[in-house]
């Protein structure tokens, strides 16, 4: 898998499982979503994300420029 599959693996599990806390536990929970929302929104911007870097440093490669 290349660093973006599993960068769009982890944001969609992250909003998942907090959507699922806030509903069965509490809403506040509701804030990870909106951080997770916030980083992806930056990352579009910047071109930098802090979890892509990780990624990389564990060895995944990066998807070949189309």
């Amino acid at each position: 898998m290349t660093v973006e599959r599993v960068l769009r693996l982890i944001a969609g599990v992250f909003v998942l499982v907090s959507a699922g806390l806030a509903v069965w536990h509490s809403p506040y929970w509701l804030l990870l979503t909106a951080f997770v929302g916030l980083n992806l929104l930056q990352s579009a911007f910047s071109d930098w994300c802090p979890m892509v870097w990780l990624l990389q440093k564990l060895g995944l490669r990066r998807c070949a420029a189309g």
